[in-house]
Formats: structure tokens, C-alpha cells, sequence
């Protein structure tokens, strides 16, 4: 049997309004488009690991809203379990963010439910955590829960997976509780404070005490590099993007699906790659996740 990927994390709603291009400060701008899509960087994340065939469960809340029901009935659908996400007075999570036509975005996050994850919240799932084959966190709950599951992961040895998105300070025991820390170049810009290589970004990331690194370049590829073994480059495939929206979140599902399955850190940043060139070729968040029947396609078209 095999042991699910637990998801520590947040789920929202996007409030996602269509533009021909960002706008500047101060600046107003004709949108083409609106709509609300479920998302939030960990039930992203979940989504698209369960699109994959792969046992996924999620530790969360939403709010008592309009939008709450909507969100848990979606994570269900994907095939995600919810046992473990609870209910909560107020709001729900809610991202509003502009998507341009070439695929860029700008997004704020409002915690709303979200903000309310604490170590007690953790307590009570403890023992799903403990049967995770790995767990998947990211930085959109706070740094109290954060820790709290990162120190129960550490006590029972299950690995953990760590989008450092969006930045923010870590804990100094966070770097060494890391199996794998996932950051995209901004985020790795904000840790490091300075302009460097992304191979001295792995590495320096590594001497901080992170045991494993993928430092996801987008279109550019990643670069996965391992505690005192091989770092390499993964090259990127050529697609047309649509929207970018949530391609890290689906990378770092699609790579720990791919972790847990046996492959080696190349070839499920590989894999991880290819479901993420997919989601970018389709609109919205979790409704660009693609299935495992698709990703397999993939890859056999571009052996």
C-alpha cells in the first residue's frame, strides 16, 4: 500500500480578472475576462499530485462563506481527501489576482481561513502526517503552523517538501528539516539577498542545510542538486503558454508523485517538468492540472 502525500497548506479562491497586460501603479486598465477558480498554493499542489492517480490528503481550512463548500467539493472531486480540512467562522482564503495574455500574472493572497492554521490544527492531524510517505508544505499558512508540522515530520522521519513561496524569513531549523526545498529564482533572490548563479544559489541553499534542491526556472528548466552528490540541470520543454498560474504548484505535486514512485531526482524533475508544460497551456489553477494518461502522452511525444 502506498503511503499518501499529506498537504500542510492553504486553499483559496481565485478571483482571477483577464487583461491584455499587468497593470502599473496608478495606472487602469479594460480587462477581457473574469472568473472565480479554486486554488491556493496547497491545495494546488494536492490536486495536482490526485490528478496523477496518486493518494493525496490535505491538512487545511476554509471558511464558513459561499466559498467553502465550493472548495472542498472541488478538492474532493480531483480526488483528494478532506477528512482533515476544517471548517471555520469567517472567510475563506481568497486570491484576487490579474492574468496577462502572455501567461504573466500578479496575484495578492488574503489568508482568511488560512490565517487561522495553528500548531493545535496540527496536533489533531498528527497521525495522518505520521503515515505520509512525504509532505508537502509552502509559506501561505503561518510560521507557527509551519514549524510545528515541520518538527512533527522531522520526529517521525517522514521527508518534507518546502515551496518557500511566497518569501518570507525562515526559521533557522527549517533549512536542515527540508528534504527538498523548491524555490523559483525571485524566491531564491529574496533568500540569498544577492545576484549569483542559480548552480551557487544550489549550493549555497545546500550549505545553509537543505539536503536537497530543485530550483525551478520556469520556461528556463531546473536545477536539482543534492547534499554533497550530483547537481544537474533538467531542460525545459518547449510549449506555448497560455497562463502560468499555479506551474510551480503543479511541478512540486507532479515531483513528489514522481519522488515517491522510485525515480531518481532527474527524472521526476523530468516528469515533474512535463505536467507543468502542460498546466501552462490551459486557463485557471487547479483546472490545469493534467492526468496521468496525459503527462505519459507527453513524454512519449517528446522522447
Amino acid at each position: 500500500m502506498r503511503k499518501p502525500i499529506v498537504v500542510v497548506g492553504s486553499v483559496t479562491m481565485d478571483l482571477v480578472t483577464r487583461t491584455p497586460r499587468i497593470p502599473l501603479i496608478g495606472q487602469t486598465l479594460i480587462g477581457d475576462g473574469f472568473e472565480t477558480t479554486p486554488g491556493g498554493k496547497g491545495a494546488n499542489q494536492a490536486v495536482a499530485a490526485a490528478r496523477l492517480g496518486y493518494p493525496v490528503a490535505m491538512i487545511a481550512k476554509v471558511g464558513d462563506d459561499v466559498y467553502g463548500p465550493e472548495l472542498l467539493q472541488n478538492l474532493a472531486r480531483a480526488g483528494v481527501e478532506t477528512a482533515a480540512i476544517e471548517q471555520v467562522t469567517g472567510s475563506s482564503g481568497l486570491a484576487p489576482m490579474f492574468v496577462a495574455h502572455n501567461g504573466e500574472n500578479s496575484i495578492v493572497v488574503v489568508p482568511g481561513a488560512n490565517g487561522q492554521m495553528d500548531s493545535e490544527t496540527i496536533e489533531r492531524h498528527r497521525e495522518l502526517i505520521r503515515s505520509a510517505g512525504m509532505v508537502l508544505c509552502q509559506l501561505e499558512i503561518p510560521k507557527e503552523a509551519l514549524s510545528y508540522t515541520l518538527a512533527c515530520c522531522a520526529h517521525a522521519g517522514v521527508p518534507v517538501m518546502l515551496d518557500p513561496a511566497p518569501a518570507a524569513v525562515l526559521p533557522d531549523p527549517t533549512w536542515a528539516q527540508a528534504t527538498w526545498f523548491t524555490p523559483n529564482e525571485t524566491e531564491a533572490a529574496f533568500y540569498l539577498g544577492s545576484e549569483v548563479t542559480v548552480e551557487e544559489a544550489a549550493q549555497q541553499f545546500l550549505r545553509k542545510g537543505a539536503r536537497n534542491v530543485a530550483l525551478k526556472r520556469g520556461e528556463r528548466g531546473v536545477f536539482v542538486a543534492i547534499a554533497g552528490g550530483r547537481a544537474e540541470w533538467v531542460k525545459p520543454f518547449a510549449v506555448e503558454a497560455v497562463d502560468s498560474v499555479a506551474a510551480g504548484d503543479c511541478f512540486n505535486g507532479a515531483f513528489a508523485v514522481a519522488l515517491l514512485e522510485g525515480r531518481d531526482p532527474w527524472a521526476a524533475a523530468r516528469f515533474a517538468s512535463a505536467a507543468a508544460a502542460i498546466s501552462v497551456t490551459r486557463t485557471g489553477a487547479q483546472a490545469s492540472m493534467p492526468s496521468r494518461a496525459e503527462v505519459d502522452a507527453f513524454l512519449a511525444a517528446h522522447a
